[in-house]
């Protein structure tokens, strides 16, 4: 049976619709990944199946849950109070219970910090104790000091604090907090890291639960689904199979598809030119040809056309110098943390430099060092000549939220200047398909991939030969992440890509600078895969030098005469110390040879850190063990 069921579904935003008489299964322990273009619907279906049983937020058709399950949501931006904190954000989604919960939560903070009459705090909290033993609230308590331990937040920190990634990771513990059979996910990896997003794939796959979730990280995708749905024009059609799968047959549905309009618009073609030739002509001719011929018009006319793409094209302008910068030893900290440490590094132009590290490393710091924007405490900085840096802002902030999508890429003019050629802004934002009927639409009206989009417009619309991208991949679709890609990789300047995206990383890039913690960074040849690989090979090199440090094993000795006067216990230990110190040594050559495998540290991080982990503890238990069995030994010897 089926844990949700959409049937018969339809949804329209203005003339065109999302959702087209739309049916949906998802069964149990799946994992679906719903993927389309920007604008097709994509959250407006997922946020109809979360609202649960009935038509809810659809124009037409019904909703099914399977009676009894849970359902967790996290929608795109998560809404929440910024004065609460993280345990009341955490259990809002417990019902009556939450409520006692964050009262509970804040009779024990107030009795623990001695403020209040102690003795009335004392009988509230007994109040509050019978009433959740009532209602069995106590496991939502542990559930959700265990969410919230899992995905390193602060129980206590207040939610308008956090960040955009801890707000992502709040939003899934407060989904997961319920212990739900069936997630619904909208773009989970959004301001995550790279460490975070392989954690929370992990955390998928391992759990088992069922899941419906939208992204456009192609690495994700491939990792974490078991079945692709394409929402396009208004249908759902499933693949099986992984993403690579999909990209295969979907090719060739696309080209049986064009095939069959071309066919059907020659058809047209021709009756359109018969029924033309006047009245003499019809009457030598069957009836049923005019009747055909209005059928093709109303198939035609209802025929919608798959979205065109997105016409990239991105001016370098003047050559930038050879040398772009030079650092020297550069420093930077801000109070007693230092950001960046004794970083020395020179960019050529034509260099595309991708940066990585966790959120808060300090990313951003480091390229405003790069350009000269940011002074260094320690070290020089060297600028090269022309440069003309363009920004590419995660945040948007170059949006205004009430200006029109004209004026957001060519305010006070109708034309924009592109590689030498002049082009009306309305054709220009159609490359960016965006319709001329949206032109002067407000931006708060986009969706967050169409913003991204219209950003990506606003940056290309003036010449730069310096091109700084901070998560330019977020919300963005797959095939306008694709034509992105092969643009970049034709850009003629030099190029600085801060991304999570490890598609994009692998296919952009050419160099790497990554956060190697305590404000040090350092810079690797190729993109996240060969920066990946090369960690890997450190790892395994590590494990192998201190294994090969540990003093080998001496081979025992036949057990002493029975004549010794080690106590029965001891004589049996004795007996039994080889036996364990060989099946130890076996553990240990069985993980070093899974450390060995490069790919566990992509497949599996989690299971390479504990397998890590695992080895250094056995090389503490078998020297314990050797030393052991030499004093045993020792003493049965000089007692023989």
């Amino acid at each position: 049976m089926p844990y949700l069921k959409l049937s018969d579904a339809s949804l329209a935003y203005g003339h065109v619709p999302l959702l087209d008489h739309a049916d949906f299964l998802l069964e149990p322990g799946e994992r679906v990944a719903l993927i389309g273009r920007n604008g097709t619907g994509k959250s407006s279906l997922l946020a109809a199946l979360a609202t649960g049983p009935g038509r809810g937020k659809l124009d037409d058709g019904e909703v099914w849950v399977q009676p009894g399950i849970r359902v967790g949501y996290v929608p795109q931006e998560p809404p929440f109070d910024a004065r609460s904190t993280v345990f009341e954000a955490v259990i809002s989604g417990m019902g009556e219970a939450s409520r006692l919960l964050a009262a509970y939560h804040d009779v024990s903070h107030a009795m623990a910090e001695g403020a209040g009459d102690h003795d009335a705090l004392l009988a509230r909290m007994d109040a509050l104790q019978h009433e959740l033993e009532a209602c069995g609230a106590w496991t939502y308590e542990a559930q959700a000091e265990k969410v919230i331990d899992r995905f390193g937040l602060d129980a206590d920190a207040s939610v308008g604090s956090l960040s955009g990634g801890q707000k992502k990771r709040l939003a899934l513990a407060q989904a997961l907090a319920v212990t739900p059979e069936v997630l619904l996910l909208d773009e989970p990896t959004n301001h995550l890291d790279i460490a975070a997003i392989e954690w929370l794939e992990n955390m998928l796959i391992e759990t088992g639960v069922t899941l419906l979730f939208i992204t456009h990280d192609r690495t994700f995708l491939d990792r974490v689904c078991t079945r692709i749905v394409e929402l396009d024009r208004g249908k759902l059609a499933s693949f099986p199979g992984s993403f690579s799968d999909y990209q295969r047959r979907k090719e060739l549905l696309l080209h049986e598809e064009a095939l069959a309009n071309a066919r059907a618009d020659k058809l047209l073609k021709e009756e359109e030119a018969w029924i033309r030739k006047g009245v003499e002509a019809r009457r030598t001719r069957a009836v049923f040809r005019v009747q055909r011929l209005d059928r093709l018009r109303a198939e035609r006319q209802a025929r919608r056309e798959r979205l065109g793409k997105v016409h990239l094209q991105l001016d370098a302008g003047e050559r930038s110098g050879k040398l772009v910068a030079e650092l020297e030893h550069v420093g930077k900290s801000y109070g007693q943390q230092p950001v960046v440490r004794d970083f020395s590094a020179r960019i050529q132009r034509g260099d595309r430099i991708g940066v990585i590290g966790p959120n808060g490393a300090g990313k951003t710091t480091l390229l405003r060092l790069i350009l000269g924007e940011l002074k260094p405490d320690a070290g020089i900085v060297r600028l090269g000549t022309k440069i003309d840096v363009a920004y590419f802002d995660q945040f948007r902030t170059q949006l205004g939220p009430d200006s029109s999508l004209v004026d957001v890429i060519s305010p006070g003019s109708d034309f924009v200047d592109i590689g030498g050629a002049r082009k009306h802004v309305i054709g220009y934002l159609e490359d960016f398909l965006f319709r001329p009927e949206r032109a002067r639409s407000p931006v708060s009206s986009l969706s967050g991939g169409e913003r991204n989009r219209l950003l990506l417009a606003r940056l290309f619309a003036k010449p730069a030969n310096v091109l700084v991208l901070d998560e330019p991949t977020n919300d963005l679709d797959i095939e306008t992440l694709e034509l992105l890609e092969e643009l970049l990789a034709n850009y003629d300047g030099t190029l600085f890509l801060v991304s999570h995206d490890r598609t994009f990383l692998d296919n952009v890039v050419t160099q790497t600078i990554a956060a190697e913690g305590d404000g040090y960074w350092k810079e690797y040849a190729g993109g996240y895969s060969d920066w990946a690989a090369y960690k890997a090979g450190v790892a395994r090199e590590a494990a192998r030098q201190k294994t090969d440090a540990r003093p080998a094993a001496r081979a025992p000795e036949p057990a002493r005469a029975r004549g010794d006067r080690l106590s029965w216990k001891e004589r049996r230990e004795l007996d039994d110390l080889p036996d364990r110190i060989a099946a130890l040594e076996s553990e240990q050559a069985e993980l070093g040879r899974r450390l060995a495998d490069a790919s566990i540290y992509q497949s599996d991080p989690q299971g390479a850190q504990r397998a890590a982990e695992r080895l250094a503890l056995i090389d503490d238990e078998l020297m314990a063990l050797l030393e052991r069995w030499e004093t045993l030994e020792a003493r049965a010897g000089n007692q023989a």
